[in-house]
């Protein structure tokens, strides 16, 4: 079977004529976007028991680069199971977990990381006796860049996410809205792919809340896919493409924000008549 590369070194030495110019580039431009557009992260028929409870029970999902996708459901559905399972924190009981058509459920962690799943869990992971800017550098320190790459993305960072005036005070006296662009800004320093988001509206203020929204859109202008869950539905739903609603450890709805409110199903076990 003819590999990519040895197919694109035929066309390029056939480039004797403008016609096969134009048929090189367009063919180049189409595997690129090929490329682009298959890249996903998708969950298949995954599971997870405890003391003979199944609280999840074949839940599938699918995230493509570049959109915001809810993961909601009332407490004790099982959707922090599923990022759990999904970052690698814990091993699925079945199913299986893809990313751009690999199975890695036998990937720990950081593994995951470096092949480009980011996770922000609910509860701070701000160094606090470390700088701002002391926070990204501690994860670019583990890439394979050279010192002024490094500091090049730093500073990028930093300007990109408005963190310039607080680069050198410490995380324990960052406010919610502050710390979150931090740990987002952190998680960019290692170029994820995709980035779980574990309760991103959890104990900020209504100023912060608009913040994380636009931290979000700007991870999706990166083609950054980005799966969010939490408890403030009202604000999830007018930030994401796409939801997953689950119930009893199960999806039992998926579609855009305006199908989901309208869904009768959802309505009754978790938005209520009256949202």
């Amino acid at each position: 079977m003819t590999t990519l590369e040895e197919e694109l070194k035929r066309l390029k030495s056939s480039l004797n004529d403008q016609n096969n110019k134009n048929a090189f580039i367009s063919y180049a431009l189409n595997k690129s976007k090929d490329t682009i557009t298959s890249q996903e992260l998708k969950v298949n028929s995954i599971s997870k028991s405890y003391n003979k409870r199944k609280v999840v029970n074949k839940v599938s999902l699918k995230l493509n680069r570049g959109e915001a996708v809810g993961l909601l459901g009332p407490n004790g559905a099982g959707k922090t199971t599923c990022f759990y399972m999904i970052a690698g924190l814990i091993d699925t009981d079945e199913g299986d977990i893809f990313l751009n058509q690999e199975r890695i459920n036998h990937l720990p962690m950081h593994m995951r990381s470096k092949e480009g799943i980011g996770y922000l869990p609910q509860e701070s992971s701000i160094f606090r006796g470390l700088t701002v800017e002391e926070n990204i550098l501690s994860v670019l320190e583990v890439q394979k860049y050279d010192k002024n790459y490094k500091f090049q993305i730093l500073e990028e960072l930093l300007a990109e996410f408005n963190l310039n005036k607080i680069r050198n005070s410490n995380g324990a006296t960052l406010s919610g809205g502050e710390r979150r662009r931090t740990e987002i800004a952190r998680a960019l320093a290692s170029s994820p792919s995709f980035i779980l988001l574990d309760e991103p509206l959890a104990g900020i203020d209504p100023i912060a809340i608009n913040d994380v929204r636009n931290l979000i859109n700007k991870l999706k202008s990166k083609n950054i896919g980005v799966l969010i869950t939490d408890h403030n539905v009202r604000e999830t739903l007018s930030i994401v493409d796409r939801a997953y609603i689950l119930f009893d450890g199960s999806v039992i709805m998926s579609g855009s924000p305006s199908e989901i409110k309208i869904d009768r199903t959802v309505r009754d076990v978790y938005l209520g008549n009256n949202f």
